[in-house]
């Protein structure tokens, strides 16, 4: 065997050396990097995340919201696109599906016959005059059917139906964390990459997913205690609300249905 001279022999040590080396620092160079082409947002603290989403939230001017919330024993299913000075979308119940139109204060319900051939007598009546009110609602029920309503705005309906229009209204009460704020994993909504923070180590308060790209808006959030979700969509993005013709509206004549 030959013995190799001192300068080959330290080649052929420092050159496999040098590779290693090279190669792990390319490798770590190649290494998903999840903060890289974002916002910078994922690299604040969790309070931080969820202060600058709630800014950005506040700043908008308008967004779509679509989801389920859970308030009062009651379940709703939501699809709404709002603004400040209006909104429309439609609103499913456990009984019921209807549309909501609200340019400033107007507001305006549309709903098919179902939703207005309500019946508001006593169980049990029978009575002739009783049988005939029920066939003039059913009757109403007809003509507004697929129709747009005024709501008076002094009708109790009128306030629980524009709240699902609000905007300020719904986001405040939509997208607060209980809880110590903790920062969560990485995700995608919509194909926007986010970074989560979570109201609790398990998300008991509360999870929000804000955006890492672009703006850092809440792009969903779980409410707390099971209460709900709710994609939020569409951000600044105006859209068009229009008064309904006059052939669209009706009056309904009398205090509208509970939904």
């Amino acid at each position: 065997m030959t013995d190799l001279p001192p300068a080959s022999r330290i080649r052929r040590v420092v050159l496999p050396v040098a590779f290693c080396t090279g190669l792990t620092a390319v490798l770590s160079g190649c290494a998903a990097d999840p903060d890289e082409g974002t916002n910078g947002v994922g690299k604040l603290s969790a309070t931080v995340i969820e202060q600058k989403a709630q800014s950005a939230a506040d700043t908008a001017k308008a967004v779509r919201l679509a989801g389920t919330l859970v308030s009062k024993g009651g379940t709703y299913k939501l699809n709404m696109r709002l603004k400040q000075d209006g909104a429309s979308g439609s609103v499913t119940t456990k009984n019921s599906t209807f549309e909501l139109l609200r340019i400033g204060e107007a507001l305006y319900l549309k709903a098919d016959a179902g939703f207005w051939a309500h019946d508001d007598k006593p169980s049990g009546s029978e009575t002739p005059d009783a049988d005939s009110g029920g066939d003039a609602d059913s009757e109403a029920a007809d003509k507004l059917d697929d129709k747009y309503v005024k709501v008076p705005q002094d009708d109790p309906s009128y306030k629980q139906l524009r709240g699902f229009t609000d905007m300020d209204l719904l986001l405040d009460g939509l997208i607060g964390l209980h809880g110590e704020a903790v920062k969560g994993d990485r995700d995608k909504i919509g194909g926007i990459r986010t970074v989560k923070v979570k109201g609790g180590e398990s998300g008991e308060g509360g999870t929000l997913d804000v955006a890492l790209e672009g703006t850092p808006f809440p792009l969903r959030f779980a409410r707390a205690g099971g209460a709900g979700v709710v994609v939020l969509s569409e951000w600044d993005k105006d859209f068009a609300l229009e008064e309904p013709s006059a052939g669209q509206t009706l009056d309904y004549g009398k205090q509208l249905p509970r939904t």
